[in-house]
């Protein structure tokens, strides 16, 4: 992203100058306020939204994208929803059930395959819409607030799952989150947005080494990591 702006009409400017590279296989988490213009900015590295201003390069081409809420097909089992995305791109039956099983059994969802969204706890959809996600085989994951509707003890768990899924496939993953200890215990580096317009007020690498559990979180550098995160939220101060 190279000086990215997103004005909406009448005037309201989500995006202001936003320059960032990341490179393949990082794991970034984004933070802000609410409404500061993350999910904006999550939309336009989709290409599901386009900016106002400056440029923006993709190298990924499989890009795949997981809403807050799981959007599951309700008249559609966890299977076949979770191979709808190889469905829609002609993928034959038998080619798309068995990746579709493969991405179930990644989120520990092998047991559910046959049930239907309205019989899953709200974790448990999450993971579906995670394993829909992680069908196609992306190059490239983004996540807006994914868990953020969860129960604190599902939510740990699903980050756990996440950074595990991470290691595994390598792939690079923007992670857009409210919270503090999800960014710090998830991301290898993590940007801190100003509110609206959203601008960069922190960017900083996270070194908690790579396989993390959720002793971690107990841990006095993890703390650091999290009132640093904090600083810089409660900040909101001049862009670096």
């Amino acid at each position: 992203m190279d000086h990215l702006r997103r004005t909406f009409p009448g005037g309201i400017e989500a995006v202001k100058d936003v320059s960032l590279q990341v490179p393949p296989g990082e794991f970034l988490a984004m933070l802000g306020p609410s409404g500061c213009g993350k999910s904006t900015l999550l939309r336009m590295i989709a290409g599901l939204d386009h900016p106002t201003g400056g440029t923006i390069h993709r190298s990924q081409s499989r890009v795949a994208y997981v809403f807050q809420d799981a959007h599951l097909l309700p008249w559609r089992t966890v299977l076949r929803n979770v191979s709808l995305p190889l469905e829609l791109r002609g993928v034959t039956a038998a080619q798309r059930l068995t990746a579709a099983r493969e991405a179930i059994e990644q989120v520990g969802l092998a047991d559910f395959a046959h049930r239907y969204p309205a019989e899953l706890s709200g974790g448990m959809r999450m993971r579906a819409s995670l394993a829909r996600a992680l069908v196609t085989d992306p190059d490239m994951l983004l996540l807006d607030e994914p868990f953020a509707a969860l129960d604190e003890i599902t939510r740990t768990s699903l980050d756990v799952q996440l950074r595990n899924l991470w290691i595994q496939r390598r792939m690079t993953v923007i992670f857009v989150t409210h919270s503090i200890s999800e960014a710090a215990f998830l991301a290898d580096r993590a940007i801190v947005l100003s509110a609206r317009p959203a601008k960069i007020v922190l960017d900083v690498k996270i070194d908690l080494g790579l396989e993390r559990h959720n002793a971690l979180r107990g841990e006095p550098e993890f703390a650091r990591t999290s009132r640093l995160l904090l600083s810089a939220l409660e900040g909101g101060g001049t862009p670096q």
